[in-house]
């Protein structure tokens, strides 16, 4: 029988139970490399469990959460997840609602990952207190070359600080749509810096 790479559970309604069994069954899994989980109803008691397979499994390389209820809590429990796995290279977690809290959880896992490749937080509600940190895990984070921070509610501040470290970062940093509807109106001067940085 051929093995299973790909799980797509998106558009159910998987909450704590469901996330629990999924965990279990996925902590020792040798052959699953991406696990499809956009719009479901997993908050913080469910990212723990989500956390937990970050933790364990040594084969998922991309991990969709979009569109769930993670929020700065669950977003905690995920950034534990990312500091010690070795394989995943993909995260996805737009529509979350993690706020500029979640933002600097994930960051502090960001300092000690050393494989993810592309993060997805767009539509986060991150606003300048979250940009800064992310920009201070770019410092030292040497993998990251995708960043999706599009939709949030990032000023001038905080496009300041992303230029400054995407302009001093050894390695190439590929910042794209940070802006949100507003920013072009409102805040033109720190989008001009970012967009000017990345190109």
């Amino acid at each position: 029988m051929q093995a299973i790479t790909t799980l797509n559970l998106d558009w159910n309604k998987i909450g704590a139970d469901g996330a629990q069994h999924l965990a279990d069954a996925l902590r020792t899994n040798k052959t699953l490399t991406t696990l499809n989980l956009d719009w479901n109803e997993i908050g913080a008691d469910e990212a723990q469990y989500i956390a937990d397979i970050l933790r364990h499994n040594t084969k998922l390389t991309v991990l969709n959460l979009d569109w769930n209820r993670i929020r700065d809590i669950g977003a905690q429990h995920l950034a534990v997840g990312l500091r010690t796995n070795t394989t995943l290279i993909e995260l996805n977690l737009c529509v979350n609602q993690i706020g500029d809290a979640g933002a600097q959880d994930i960051a502090d896992g960001l300092r000690a990952n050393k494989v993810l490749i592309t993060l997805n937080l767009c539509d986060n509600q991150i606003g300048d207190v979250g940009a800064k940190h992310i920009a201070n895990a770019l410092r030292t984070n040497k993998t990251l070359t995708t960043l999706n921070l599009r939709r949030n509610q990032i000023g001038d501040l905080g496009a300041h600080r992303l230029a400054g470290v995407l302009r001093n970062n050894t390695v190439t940093i590929i910042l794209f749509f940070i802006y949100f509807i507003y920013l072009f109106a409102f805040f033109p001067a720190g989008t001009y810096e970012v967009e000017s940085t990345v190109q």
